[in-house]
């Protein structure tokens, strides 16, 4: 199991209000070290943008808790999935997202590196993140909630572990 995350840079897009247009967003490399080196962090990543689970329960119910995580000396809590950045802001604008920041890990390389890349060729969606959390203290990984059942195209889709209520309780718990 990982102690730290890995080292990775995201390919990201930023709003840049010079470029107008109806997309006036920019390319944007963001590193690991700008997400979590000095930063108390709450990730959770989910198979998919637009899939049910994630749209209907796990995305909503941290979105809903995100001022809670705060109190709790939460600095930023975040969303990866192994989608690109244009699909994961037009999930977000969907969702209603306001607080959560939504990850894009396009290549699946933090995902991979992570240990937590699974083939889901089942339902067609190739590889993907499997279910899991964690709260990340400067870049250190001091929990981390896996969903049971860790396999390449499993024939379910657990959410018993990483959902918002059990790490706010987690998060509770060390106070």
């Amino acid at each position: 199991m990982l102690t730290h995350v890995p080292d990775v840079t995201f390919k990201t897009r930023v709003r840049d209000e010079s470029i107008g247009g109806e997309n006036p967003f920019k390319w944007y490399d963001l590193t690991t070290d700008e997400l979590f080196a000095n930063k108390k962090v709450v990730v959770f990543s989910l198979p998919g943008a637009f899939t049910p689970t994630c749209s209907t329960s796990h995305l909503p119910r941290y979105e809903e808790l995100y001022d809670e995580f705060k109190a709790l000396g939460v600095d930023e809590v975040v969303c990866v999935s192994v989608n690109d950045a244009f699909v994961m802001y037009q999930w977000g604008l969907k969702q209603g997202r306001e607080k959560v920041f939504l990850l894009p890990d396009g290549n699946g390389e933090f995902t991979r590196k992570m240990g937590m890349l699974v083939e889901k060729d089942n339902l067609g969606f190739g590889m993907r993140s499997w279910r899991y959390s964690m709260v990340v203290d400067n870049k250190e990984i001091k929990k981390m909630f896996v969903e049971p059942g860790f396999q390449d195209n499993c024939p379910t889709d657990p959410f018993e572990v990483s959902d918002a209520d059990t790490m706010l309780e987690y998060l509770k718990s060390q106070k």
